[in-house]
Order: C-alpha cells, then sequence, then structure tokens
C-alpha cells in the first residue's frame, strides 16, 4: 500500500468524518493540519493537491481526492475487508446514498447556518427558525433509525461517521434529548462507545467545545 495523507484541521466535520473512517479500516496515514487562518490552503502546494482549497483532501500515493464523501466512498471501496461501510448491494448503497444526500445538503448545512455568524462574523444572536431546523433535522434522524440501530439500517456505514461529526458540535447549540428522539439518542452513546471515538473525533472536539462555550449566543 502506498503512502496516505490526510489534509485537514480538527474543527472540520467533514474532516472528523475522514478520521473516523480511516480508524474505522485500521489504515495507517499522516494526518497534516492545513492552516486556514494563515492561508496556507490558498499556497501553490496545496492547489496541487485541491484546487478549491478546502479540507479535507487526500493524498494516496500522488492520487489527490477532495470532498469527504468521495474520500470515505474510495478509502473502503479500495481497502475493506468487507463492503460493510459501503455496501456494493445496489439497493443497501441506495439507502446510504440517500442519507449521504441528505447530511450533505440539510444536515450539514443546518450547522452552518446556526456556527458560521457565531465563529466567523461574531455574531451572537440564532435565529430561532435555525435551531427549529435543526430540530426537524433530529426528528428525520430519528425516523431513519427505524430501520435499525445505524442512519442505513442495521450495519454501521460511512453516513454514520458524517452525521457523528456533524452532531457532535450540535449538541451544544440542541440537546438530543432522550424522551423526544430515543433512537437517536442511542445511536449517539453507541458511537461514542466505537473504539477509536476519542481519537478520530472525541478529542478533537475540544478547541471546538472551548469556543462555543466562550461564545455566548441568544437565540432570537
Amino acid at each position: 500500500m502506498g503512502k496516505l495523507t490526510l489534509y485537514g484541521i480538527d474543527g472540520s466535520p467533514p474532516v472528523r468524518s475522514v478520521l473516523l473512517t480511516l480508524n474505522a479500516l485500521g489504515l495507517d496515514f499522516e494526518y497534516k493540519v492545513v492552516n486556514l487562518l494563515t492561508g496556507e490552503h490558498l499556497q501553490p502546494e496545496f492547489l496541487k493537491i485541491n484546487p478549491l482549497h478546502t479540507v479535507p483532501a487526500l493524498d494516496d500515493d500522488g492520487f489527490y481526492l477532495y470532498d469527504s464523501h468521495a474520500i470515505n466512498a474510495y478509502l473502503v471501496s479500495k481497502f475493506s475487508r468487507d463492503d460493510t461501510l459501503y455496501p456494493k448491494d445496489l439497493q443497501k448503497r441506495a439507502i446510504v446514498d440517500q442519507r449521504l444526500h441528505y447530511e450533505s445538503g440539510v444536515v450539514a448545512p443546518t450547522g452552518v447556518a446556526i456556527t458560521r455568524p457565531l465563529f466567523w462574523e461574531k455574531n451572537s444572536e440564532i435565529p430561532k427558525a435555525r435551531i427549529d431546523a435543526l430540530e426537524e433535522v433530529y426528528k428525520n434522524l430519528n425516523l431513519f433509525l427505524k430501520s435499525g440501530d445505524y442512519l442505513a439500517g442495521n450495519n454501521l456505514t460511512i453516513v454514520d461517521f458524517h452525521v457523528l461529526a456533524d452532531l457532535s458540535g450540535m449538541v451544544y447549540f440542541l440537546e438530543i434529548q432522550s424522551t423526544k428522539y430515543p433512537r437517536l439518542a442511542g445511536w449517539m452513546q453507541r458511537m461514542k462507545r466505537l473504539p477509536y471515538y476519542e481519537e478520530a473525533n472525541g478529542s478533537r472536539m475540544a478547541m471546538i467545545i472551548q469556543f462555543i462555550k466562550s461564545s455566548p449566543f441568544t437565540i432570537v
């Protein structure tokens, strides 16, 4: 196997989803932090890897790939001993893909709508409609979990990694109440029991959690 290098930052949910996949597969890789604040992502060396200058980006022995969804599907397809994390069966894969599209089209943008003003625009007021949208996300994810212990059925898949990375920060703006969303709350606990959870996600949330707690916000 050639050398795998992941470029990213711990605060990025898409980056953490790839870290979860890499750890789930037991792969050896190098992790290089890209300092977005100093513009490292705009330097020629990084633009060669990802001309869209975003993270995560993967270098697989000279093969460059960006977008976390593409990266995770690629890693499982190339390196996994089985296809559980991203099934080859068309119908099972279709369910995973549907959930992935929901994550990229709804879950992630809902989180960004809440955090971007607070983190980047120094605006401490969060419109209630955005919190309501997050509650709708919880409702739909809880609905998905009617089909099994994980978001695409009875087996852990890459969509669980994507949504876990998103919700790990969102819960500080809206708690997942076990009385309202019991399946989703149970899923979060199952995900936190993964042997690689802390290494790939939990411990990497520290800076984000500290920032959220030190940035008082008001829901208006």
